[in-house]
């Protein structure tokens, strides 16, 4: 599948440089999620470096994961890696 725009929503505005919490679902796995510039708009959609997306698979084995905004290119796509929890 791809990215689509619509799947992508802001749940938490960062306040005072903290980061923004956002949401996503689709039937992507998450090392597709991982690709790079995989968030065509991320630029305007207002993603920014440090932010987190929480993704829901939603077809066949489903799942969610945690990624953070790792690279916001002067295109506007958006880059994403997984989060390390520990």
């Amino acid at each position: 599948m791809a990215y689509v725009s619509a799947q992508l929503n802001l749940l938490s505005s960062g306040v005072g440089g903290s980061p923004s919490l956002w949401t996503m679902y689709g039937t992507d796995v998450h090392t597709d999620v991982d690709a790079t510039d995989w968030i065509s708009d991320g630029a305007a959609k207002g993603l920014t470096i440090g932010d987190f997306v929480m993704y829901y698979k939603t077809s066949a084995t489903k799942g969610a994961t945690l990624h953070s905004v790792e690279a916001v290119t002067a295109g506007g796509a958006a880059s994403l890696s997984p989060a390390i929890l520990a």
